[in-house]
């Protein structure tokens, strides 16, 4: 016991614990150099933020409907294609013209409605025949073309070729769209022939179709068979041509180099205009189950038509 006593006695105490300085500086082996230490200290991320699992997610948001857009009209298509065609008319007519005004006085610059019904009544294209009339009246009165008996026979044998054509079209078609205009009572070819039968006995040789009355046939021909709305505004316009503006162009003429005759070419049993009438509704009527791509090519062929007809008039004066 005396031993342990005098040994626990005789023991060294521990030492204190050793502070350790923070390393600021490093010295390298080359005198004079001093490498400084920077010590930085990190701070902990935020912690995330706590989503409410009962709380519900906000609706998407649904996209506005775009604002439909409607297509323009075209002038006269609220009345019907035929309607369409005679603005057609009336622009080659007046080629300087950028407006024309409706029947109900309206402007149209390419897209606008179209006259009513009872309008159309009222009007038939009477404008476009007393276009026609004061026009031709000047050029007679002023000389600017003469027309003879020959050329004038050479438009009747044309004429006779393209009405003989699109009347037997329309009678001996299959198409159904054909039915509609059969014996209308506006056909042309025997009366005609008529003509150029009196034309015979005065001692004046009927000669053979120009060209122009060939290739105009043949095209009618080959339209028909392919494109029955196309072929359907060369036959109304054709009609139309005539009695709103070739009546009045061909009694002038008669008068001038035939005394005052008048041709059958020119003679209805009853009103023209009642018969054209009768026509152009039954076109509109038609015309509403077309597309507007069939329409279209109706008002591009309607233009066709009164260029072929224009190279048939010019014969009366070669």
């Amino acid at each position: 016991m005396p031993l342990i006593a005098a040994a626990a006695a005789s023991a060294v105490a521990p030492p204190p614990p050793r502070r350790v300085a923070p390393l600021r500086s490093l010295s390298t082996r080359k005198p004079g150099i001093i490498l400084a230490l920077t010590v930085t200290s990190c701070s902990l991320s935020p912690p995330p933020p706590v989503v409410d699992a009962e709380a519900p997610e906000p609706p998407p948001q649904e996209a506005k409907p775009k604002p439909r857009r409607y297509p323009k009209q075209y002038p006269g298509e609220s009345v019907g294609v035929a309607e369409e065609m005679r603005f057609v008319a009336m622009r080659l007519r007046n080629p300087k013209r950028t407006t024309i005004k409706d029947k109900a006085g309206t402007e149209n610059a390419g897209a606008g409605a179209g006259a009513s019904e009872d309008e159309e009544e009222e009007d038939d294209g009477s404008g476009v025949k007393e276009e026609h009339e004061k026009e031709e009246e000047g050029k007679l009165e002023a000389g600017e073309w003469m027309p003879s008996r020959e050329g004038f026979v050479r438009y009747l044998v044309d004429s006779k070729l393209v009405f003989g054509t699109i009347e037997r079209v329309v009678a001996e078609s299959t198409d159904v769209a054909y039915v509609y205009f059969r014996k209308t009572g506006l056909e042309r070819s025997a009366s005609i022939s008529k003509d150029l039968e009196w034309f015979r006995k005065q001692g004046i040789a009927i000669p053979e179709p120009s060209t122009s009355g060939l290739t105009y046939a043949g095209y009618l021909t080959e339209l028909a068979e392919s494109n029955a709305p196309a072929f359907l505004s060369h036959y109304y316009n054709i009609y139309f041509a005539h009695i709103t503006g070739g009546v009045a162009i061909g009694n002038k003429i008669c008068k001038k180099i035939l005394e005052g005759r008048e041709l059958e070419f020119y003679k209805w049993d009853t009103d023209a205009e009642l018969l054209l009438k009768d026509a152009r509704e039954k076109l509109n009527e038609l015309s509403k189950h077309w597309t507007r791509k069939d329409r279209n090519l109706c008002l591009k062929e309607a233009a066709k038509c009164f260029q072929y007809l224009g190279k048939m008039v010019r014969l009366i004066i070669l």
